[in-house]
């Protein structure tokens, strides 16, 4: 009896000390199997509704492309046009102070000697513009506008040698000019020619002479054009016609674009 009993309770001794290594070593067949189960109710995307996403992302974009060519288009347009009107804007202007600078010469040398003396083409000179300065001494009146009345004439261009005999207008050479600047005087220093004028002294007469030019500058520089990516410009002159394909030469009256492209407005540029 007491042998059996012995040997049972060495027999569960060895089980539970066989329970234990295999615990301690992770036996599978002591450990309970983990499932990772996807609920029932979890679904993917199915192959049409990926189709019909993309069709409609592929929509929208085809919508938004045109939209911004359109933006950068009107963009490029608004450029364009005021690179034109700054380029046109300092051609009149510099016209007019040309034109002062012309009425000045005349001025002093008629205050000087009248119109004795002169060349031919001074005295026609003279004769078309004589009596503008005139108007604003009050020694003549009736005979065309003031250019010294003009508000937006400060300065007289004094720098004759700029213009050719081909350019008796007075309009810019070319937009080089405009960039490096001619040599002014201002209308205040007496260009309305006080010598020869009872209403100035001889001391105040010689002030205007004491006057030192001074260079301005009418464009900082040539603009781009934004439709060709080129400073480069179709230019007309004065003595050309409107239809003319080709530039005189004898100076810049106008200025357009040189691309054949067509506008939002369906205009060309080259016609803007």
């Amino acid at each position: 009896m007491k042998e059996s009993r012995r040997q049972i309770a060495e027999g569960g001794r060895q089980k539970a000390e066989s329970g234990k290594r295999n615990a301690g070593t992770g036996s599978s067949r002591s450990l309970p199997t983990a499932s990772c189960l996807r609920p029932s109710n979890f679904h993917g995307f199915s192959l049409i509704e990926l189709v019909i996403t993309v069709s409609v992302l592929a929509i929208l974009t085809l919508g938004v492309i045109p939209i911004a060519q359109v933006s950068v288009k009107r963009q490029k347009e608004q450029q364009l046009r005021g690179a034109l009107r700054e380029m046109r804007e300092a051609i009149d202007q510099f016209h007019r102070e040309a034109v002062a600078g012309a009425q000045m010469q005349v001025n002093q040398q008629t205050g000087q000697s009248g119109q004795t003396g002169l060349t031919t083409a001074q005295q026609e000179q003279a004769g078309s513009l004589g009596n503008r300065g005139a108007q604003g001494q009050g020694q003549g009146q009736g005979q065309g506008p003031n250019i010294f009345a003009d508000p937006r004439v400060r300065v007289a261009i004094t720098d004759a040698t700029i213009f050719t005999a081909d350019n008796p207008d007075r309009f810019p050479p070319d937009l080089d000019t405009l960039v490096k600047g001619v040599n002014v005087l201002p209308i205040s220093a007496g260009s309305l020619g006080r010598r020869g004028n009872m209403n100035y002294t001889a001391t105040e007469a010689a002030t205007e002479e004491s006057q030192q030019p001074k260079i301005k500058v009418y464009l900082r520089r040539i603009p781009v054009d934004p439709i060709t990516g080129k400073a480069d410009w179709v230019f007309r002159s004065c003595y050309d016609a409107s239809d003319s394909t080709s530039w005189g030469g004898e100076n810049i009256f106008d200025v357009h674009s040189k691309s054949d492209g067509v506008a939002l407005n369906g205009e060309k540029y080259r016609d803007w």
